[in-house]
This record gives structure tokens, sequence and C-alpha cells, in this order.
């Protein structure tokens, strides 16, 4: 028999950024335990509001499958002895399993034969085995911060106030910490706070709905999307476009209902960035634009009830945008007294980190890395890469920014506009923060991009430096994403560079501030840019083998890394691809642990040997001019012409001759057929499944 399983966990107001995460886990969680327990199942469906994560599990087996355990003690002959008496082993394995020793089995096991007991479990009730597992359960749900509350020796995201735990039309019963499970939920804490009667999950989805709760996600999130333009166009507007906002208030709402307000025009000076950061991040307000895409005086609130007096909930809440706006207002009036340049001494006294310096040492320290790139890739653009460089931090001391530090680099990009500055540099002030998270947008100028790639590179060796290196889960300073933003933006943009000489540049940078060797501050960045290359692209679908393949070759320019994978990643469909790699696997089988030679073609005699080299110059004489282009796909095409010259040369003759001189010329020929490969990737590591960064 099969029954649904319900399961409602009402707490206080959960944060809008754990909930996603924690229905996630709750699924999860529950969907491995399952499994383990025997326990057919049907879909899990789960829900959430504010206050209350809800999970649905339909087609539940009412009882755990029966299975057969089986363990395995001592080998047979350490179980008896020649006289096929049992020994002390085999007389106390028995005594730990609750047998007699005449009970044991013989059982085959890979290393031989064991004794052993063989028992078959029976089924148990589905509903005892929740009702023992479930407060366990509930306590590995994943959120980023959990708590206790009282004097209860639980954790939850908040102090639990009920749960409802159905089985079939049976409650489940259980305990998590004062809290007992039953058959009662509560409605809204407003409309509706009385508890009401449930005997299934239609019995609360739809008592819930009808006090206007919707529990699914995506619906709520519709129902405030439509209930937010429909009130933008009865006064010819529209809403930003703004899928986090939707995401955020959704999650923050039961029953929403929208109400539109105002702002005095007199805010309308400030920059809409300003005026968005007011509205969107510190009150939650979906901002309104004209049919010009101006931003207006007007906004919309979403209220977890329906409101008495809207004017009098429209008023509080004027009431509180007008405060926060009054305070950027005057912030921004502040900030304009003075051109934004001038605040680049005052960062002279902005610490950076206790053992890199002030935010003025840094500034030096990327603006010299921007140069020296700049040299590089954009020589013409020396003068706003420079520019931008020394002003993309000095917004760090305005008081736009120390209010609303999220603005960091936008107010920067409006200033310096506003000072005159060039187009060009503004943008790149504020496009160097650029990209702030995956899947974020790359910058999109060669300035912003530049001094982005300068910016993060002076963190990392910064940070490595002085022994701040990630470990495990913890990177405080977000070198992770600082890599992989540099490893991001040289592909986009093309730009080969000698990544250990600009490494070694950068460190020499902070000569006087770093607690440990060069040698080994340098080994360490590059290694760690390379393992963050490695999980870019096997996490954008390239096969991980073929990543490492390439890296384990050579890691000294990003770009060049990426050409020879594209390459690779192209040759590998080639249906001779497997015969090619077969070879080439032998090649370096032979050639491991040998002290190869150089080839003395005067030594070559017999005509498979002969006729190897031939191909062998041929080849590298093809792929001299496609080397030099990072041609890597004309390369590989070209190498293919030894894989028939390679089979007919192992077929042929003995690698490793009695002769000396031969197997040594021999080797010698392989190995310069090795050191051609070697340059694309190697390829002996094809095929493993081996993670080793």
């Amino acid at each position: 028999m099969r029954g649904e399983f319900l399961l409602e966990i009402g707490i206080e107001e959960i944060p809008a950024s754990y909930i996603k995460p924690a229905l996630k886990s709750l699924s999860e969680t529950f969907s491995r335990f399952l499994e383990n327990s025997l326990i057919l199942h049907g879909p899990i469906e789960t829900f959430a509001t504010p206050r209350r994560l809800i999970m649905t599990i339909t087609d539940v087996t009412l009882a755990s499958d029966s299975r057969t355990i089986e363990k395995t003690g001592p080998s047979v002959t350490s179980a008896f002895d020649s006289s096929g008496a049992p020994t002390k082993a085999a007389e106390g394995f028995a005594r730990s399993q609750g047998v007699a020793v005449n009970e044991l089995l013989r059982i085959t096991t890979p290393k031989g034969e064991a004794v052993g007991v063989v028992r078959k479990q029976p089924g148990r009730p589905t509903i005892d085995i929740l009702s023992e597992s479930i407060p366990e359960l509930m306590e590995k749900i994943y959120f980023p911060k959990t708590m206790r509350w009282m004097d209860l020796d639980v954790r939850f995201v908040r102090p639990i106030h009920w749960i409802v735990a159905i089985l079939d039309d049976s409650v489940v019963p259980f305990k998590f910490g004062n809290i007992s499970s039953g058959s009662q939920s509560l409605g809204h804490r407003f409309l509706s706070p009385k508890s009401f009667q449930v005997k299934c999950f239609s019995d609360l989805r739809n008592a819930l709905a009808d006090q206007g709760i919707e529990i699914d996600f995506d619906k709520r999130s519709a129902i405030i999307r439509d209930q937010v333009k429909t009130m933008a166009e009865m006064e010819n507007l529209t809403p930003f476009e703004d899928e986090a906002l939707l995401e955020e208030i959704s999650f923050l709402v039961e029953s929403p209902y929208p109400i539109m307000g105002t702002f005095s025009d007199e805010f309308l000076e400030l920059p809409a960035s300003i005026l968005i950061t007011c509205m969107k991040k510190h009150q939650r307000y979906f901002c309104l634009q004209d049919s010009g895409g101006r931003i207006t005086n007007r906004f919309i609130a979403v209220n977890n009830t329906q409101v008495r007096e809207e004017d009098v909930s429209r008023k509080g809440h004027q009431r509180v945008l007008k405060a926060r706006l009054e305070d950027a207002r005057f912030y921004f009036r502040e900030d304009r007294k003075n051109p934004l340049f001038s605040r680049l001494d005052a960062l002279k006294g902005v610490v950076f980190h206790s053992k890199l310096g002030t935010a003025f040492e840094k500034v030096e320290r990327f603006t010299n890395i921007s140069m020296t790139l700049a040299d590089l890739w954009a020589p013409e653009k020396k003068p706003a890469i420079e520019r931008a460089s020394l002003l993309c931090k000095c917004d760090l001391e305005t008081g736009i920014v120390y209010e609303f530090p999220e603005l960091q680099g936008i107010i920067g990009s409006y200033y310096a506009r506003m000072d005159g500055e060039s187009d060009e540099v503004s943008t790149a002030i504020r496009e160097h923060y650029l990209p702030t998270r995956a899947g974020d947008d790359l910058p999109s100028g060669v300035v912003g991009a530049l001094i982005s790639v300068a910016d993060r590179l002076d963190t990392i060796s910064g940070c490595f430096s002085v022994g701040l290196i990630p470990s495990g889960a913890a990177d405080p300073y977000a070198l992770r994403r600082h890599a992989l933003s540099i490893i991001q933006i040289l592909i986009h943009h093309q730009w080969k560079v000698d990544l250990p000489w600009l490494v070694d540049h950068s460190i020499g940078l902070v000569e006087s501030k770093r607690s440990r060797p060069k040698g080994d501050i340098k080994s360490d960045i590059m290694e760690f840019i390379k393992t963050r290359f490695v999980n870019f692209h096997s996490g954008k679908g390239f096969s991980l083998d073929l990543v490492e393949a390439v890296v384990r070759a050579d890691f000294t320019d990003v770009v060049e890394a990426r050409l020879r994978l594209d390459a690779l990643c192209e040759w590998e469909k080639r249906q001779d691809f497997e015969t090619i790699l077969v070879a080439f696997k032998r090649m370096m089988n032979i050639l491991k642990d040998q002290n190869v030679e150089e080839l003395n073609t005067e030594l070559l005699k017999e005509p498979s040997e002969l006729a190897l080299s031939q191909t062998l110059e041929s080849v590298e004489a093809g792929c001299k001019t496609a080397f030099e282009q990072g041609n890597y796909s004309v390369v590989l095409e070209t190498m293919t012409e030894l894989r028939d010259p390679i089979d007919t040369f192992f077929n042929s003759v003995m690698v490793m001759a009695e002769d000396l001189e031969i197997r040594k010329n021999r080797l010698a020929l392989l190995g310069r057929i090795s050191k051609l490969f070697t340059r694309i990737a190697d390829f002996s590591f094809i095929g493993s499944t081996a993670k080793t960064f």
C-alpha cells in the first residue's frame, strides 16, 4: 500500500535568501534518506513562504522493503585450524553476531573465502522509520546560519512554532525541541492567525489559498509580477525589470498586496542609480520608468497583507523613503563640492589590509600593473588606462559610498563623468569591478577590462605574499572569484601573456610586504590559477581529462591553453582518435624512466624507422608555422600523418634492441615525436578519471 506524506515546518520569518537553498536541501535530504531506508516513493515537491517550509511526497510505501544483510568476518583459514576446529577468531565473530559457530557460513569475497552471517531483515512500517528519523533530518537542512533558542539542544534557521507531519491520514509522531508534530497548521500571521486541522496536502493548500496565501513560489512570483505591471500601466508607466528583486519580495510575503507611492520631484536631481538603490536595496520597492525609459518619482511597495487604509500605508512607505532620499541627497551634494580626483590622496588613510597597506598603495601597485599590460595590449590607450586606474578607487572616500557601499564604482563613474572625464575613463571606473559574480557580464571596454585584471592580480599576489591563502571553503578575500575573472577576461579579449612573468612582476610590487619566499608565492599562485582554469572549463562541459591533459603539458598562457583545449576537443571527435591515442600512450610507456638522447639519423637503418624519421621531419616543418600562429587545429591534423608510420615502426622493429646504440637512437626518435605531441597536451592523461586539482 502507498500513501501521501506531508511535512510542514512553521517558523518565524526566514531570511529571503535562505529559502531557495533550504528547499533544495530539504528535498535532497529526504530523497537520500528514503532511498537508504528502502522506502519507495513518487515525486517530491517543496513549497515555501517566509514562515513555512512545506514538502509533500506522493506514493510513499507504508512499509520499507525487506533486505538481506551480509556480515563477513575472518578468512576461513583464520577461522578454523588445520583440524577444522574453530579458532578464537571464529568464536569471537560468532559471539559478536549472536550466533553459534556452527551457524557461520562460508562466503566468497574478492579476497577469498571468509566466514560470515546472512540475515534477512524484514521491512518496517514507514511511519515508525519517519518518526525516529525526521528530527535528525530536519537538522541536516542547509541554512547559511542556524540558531538555538530557549534552552533547547536543537538548531534551526529560526525558532519553530508548529510542525505538521502526516502519512496516509495518520500523524507521524516526533518531537523537535519543544514542538511536537501534529495535524494543526496556522494561517496568515495577521489575517488568520488561528490554527486549523490538516489531513493531507490538498487540505493545507486549499486552506491557505482561502486566506490569500499562495505557497508555490513560481505562482506567487507571477502574481506579484502581474499586480505590479497592472498597477504601473494604470499610470502609463512600466517597472524596471529586476528578477532578483522579484524573487526576494516573493520570499518576503505570503499574501502580496501592492501599493503605489510617490516622492518629491526634487529628488530626481540624484543619479538614477542612487534612487534605485534607495528604493530597491533598502526598501524593496519596484522603481517605475516612463515611456522614454527615464526613472520617475513613483514606486510600488508590496505589503504582506491587504491593508484597511491604503492611504495610511502609502504615507508610511513615502515617509521612510523620504528619509533615505534626504540622506542620499545630502551626501551627494557634499560629494559634488570637490572633484573625484581630489579624493585620491585621502586613500592614504584607508587601510586595504593591515598586512598590505593602504588603499592608496594598492592603487599605486595595480596602476603599475595596468601600465605594464597596456604596453602589451593597448599602448594607444595608456593615458586613459592610467587616469582610470588612479580614479577607480576614489569613490571609497565619498559620502554616497559610505552610506551605500553597493554603489562603489557606479557612483565613481557618475562623478567622473560630471567632472568632465572621458566616457572611456568613466565607464572603466564602473566596469573594472566586473564580473562581480558567476554569470555576470564582463567589462565591455578594453580600459575597464585591463584594469580589472591588474586590480585582481594585485589582490591575489598581495594575499598570497602574506599568507592569506584560501583553504577549503574559506575564501574571505574572494581570490577564487578574482582568478576566474582574470581567466575569463583574458580569454574574452584573446590577450596573450606570459603568466609566470606577469605574476613575478606583480609579486615584486609587494616586496616590502611579503612574508613568504618569493618562489613559493609564485608557484602557489600559478597552481591556484591553473586549478581555477581546470574547474572553470570542466564546469562549462569540457571533458576533465582533456582540460587536465592541456594544462599538464603547459600552463604559462591562459589564451594559448584555451586554444589548445578547443583544438583538442575538436580533434577528439575524429573516428581514428582512439588509435592515435593508443599509439601515443604506448610510446609514452616505453619512454617512461628512460634517459632520451639526441637522435642520430645515421644510425637509422630499418625501413620503418627511416620512414618514421622522414615523416617526422615533414610534420615538424608543417607544424612550425601553425605553432607560431597558434593554429593548433592545423598542428593536430598535421601530426595525424604520423599515425601509420608509428604503427608500422612498432610492428617492424624492437625498440628495446640488444644493441645499446640502436636502442638509444630508437628511444630518441620516439622522444622527438613525444616532444612534438606534448606541445599540445599530455596525451597519456587523456581517458584518465583521476582528478588531481
